[in-house]
Order: C-alpha cells, then structure tokens, then sequence
C-alpha cells in the first residue's frame, strides 16, 4: 500500500472529467500546477500493490513520477479487465463519480505524487486554463477508450499484440540500442487486450522468431518497425 504521511481531507466538489495515460498527447499545454503542490505528497507503492480499490471514496488524484500502474475492472465472477497501463507523466483519479470505478495497483514499484480532489476543483474554478486543459484530457481519453473498443471487438489477436508493442515503444523511453522497459506479465498484457496468456507468448513468441521485435521477460526492442506496423494495421487493408 503507499506509504506517506496521512492528511485529513473533506470530501471534494467533482469534475465531469476522466483523466489517464493521454497527458502525454494532448494538444492542450499543460499550466502551471505549482499551487497544488502545496497540497501534494510524494507516495511509495511496492510492486502488486493497491493504490486505490474499485469503489473507494474519490479523495484524491495521483501523477506518477516513476513506475507503472495499471488501471483495473473487476468483473462479478472475479475475472479482471485492464483498462490501460500509466506511465511516469500520466496522471489518474480524477473520476467523475464520488467513488472510483476502477482500481488502481503498481505494476512496477511507482512513486506518486498524490493530490487532494478539494484542491485540483478549486484550482480549475479558478483558473479557465485549468480547465481547459482537464477538458482535453478528458477528450483524449474518450479517444483512446473508443480505440481500445475497437481492437477488443474487431481486431486479431496478433493485431492487438502488434499495436500494443508499438504503444509501449512509443510511451516508454528507450536506450541508446533502442530497447524499452516492458514492465507488465504476460497476464497483464493478455487481461488488457481481452486474450489468454497462451495466445499472447505464441503471438510474442512468433514475433521475435521472424525477427519483427527482440524480446526479454521485461524488454522489447522493435527490429523491423514497417512489419510491424502492417500487423497492427491489417484490418485497414
């Protein structure tokens, strides 16, 4: 569980908004947050932990600084769908709903900065900037809701695993050999793209024996981007 120092807060007015993994792609600049920080603590999560539950009281948002956190939908018969993995710059928790409809856990150990809900609403009330820049998050995050929508329902399962892989490429930093941190399981990889764990090491298995991606436990290098890209984009064609 994080570990930090506990503040008392009131339970906060809400936004209308969703916010994730889309702060990287907005068109929006990001203003100053600086006023919040007077607010914020910096958390530790160990990696597997909880961060917040599916249906726990919205009190707080979270930016990560370092780590992954998946954001995950626990079903009535216990099976889980990931929603989307959040990497250092994302921030999550800004559900419209006084509770969360989701839950939050550390793929990797991850260090937050987390923020009172309270004081992220009275900044966007004060500051048009602000809420110009939730609102286009919030847009960004419909879109990438839509496209996952899409892979799930009309996509193969090498589609999906090939425009995951190029995601992950894209978001994660790279080495000077050109190879990223690939921090989730197998099991993490197949419950976010609606597969099982046999089908995602066979597609990941044949991918790297056509040597389309270099491929470790935790790393992917992408050997032949043009290839790879055709595979994610098959249902196009």
């Amino acid at each position: 569980m994080e570990q930090s120092s506990q503040h008392t807060l009131a339970q906060p007015r809400r936004l209308s908004l969703t916010i994730s993994r889309v702060a990287a792609e907005a068109t929006t600049p990001q203003p100053s947050l600086a006023p919040l920080e007077e607010f914020a603590v910096t958390v530790t999560v160990r990696k597997d932990a909880e961060i917040h539950a599916q249906g726990d009281r919205a009190l707080y948002c979270y930016r990560i600084v370092s780590g992954c956190v998946r954001s995950v939908k626990l079903m009535e018969d216990g099976r889980r769908q990931i929603n989307e993995f959040l990497l250092p710059g994302d921030w999550f928790g800004f559900e419209a709903l006084e509770a969360h409809d989701v839950a939050a856990e550390a793929v990797s150990e991850a260090v937050l900065r987390r923020y009172p809900r309270r004081a992220c609403d009275a900044l966007a009330a004060e500051d048009v900037r602000i809420t110009s820049w939730l609102l286009t998050l919030a847009t960004g995050h419909l879109r990438s809701a839509r496209d996952r929508m899409v892979a799930l329902g009309r996509k193969t399962a090498s589609e999906r695993i090939a425009g995951f892989l190029l995601e992950m490429a894209k978001r994660m930093p790279q080495d000077r050999v050109g190879t990223v941190a690939l921090p989730m399981s197998r099991g993490d990889i197949a419950d976010h793209l609606g597969l099982t764990i046999e089908t995602v090491c066979r597609c990941l298995a044949q991918l790297r024996r056509d040597g389309t991606i270099g491929l470790t436990r935790t790393s992917l290098a992408v050997r032949q981007r043009p290839a790879l890209e055709a595979l994610a984009d098959a249902t196009r064609h």
